[in-house]
């Protein structure tokens, strides 16, 4: 069984270990959840799912970046 899995973030390939939650993906990657919305196979997914979002080979993820301004 293989431990690491392919999966494209932004439209980049990224390679992580198959054991990584969502969550643990953006930590890894500095990504400020307060201020992102993410995007999983074309599905927004709710902040309090990214602990138990396990990704699959191939799975696409979008990090949309929330940024305010006057």
């Amino acid at each position: 069984m293989q431990n690491y899995l392919t999966i494209f973030i932004n439209g980049d390939p990224f390679n992580c270990d198959s054991s990584m939650s969502l969550f643990d993906i953006l930590n890894y990657l500095s990504i400020d959840m307060n201020f992102v919305i993410i995007e999983y196979n074309h599905s927004i997914v709710d902040k309090q799912n990214f602990n138990s979002l396990y990704l699959r080979n191939n799975d696409s993820i979008e990090v949309i970046s929330i940024v305010g301004g006057g």
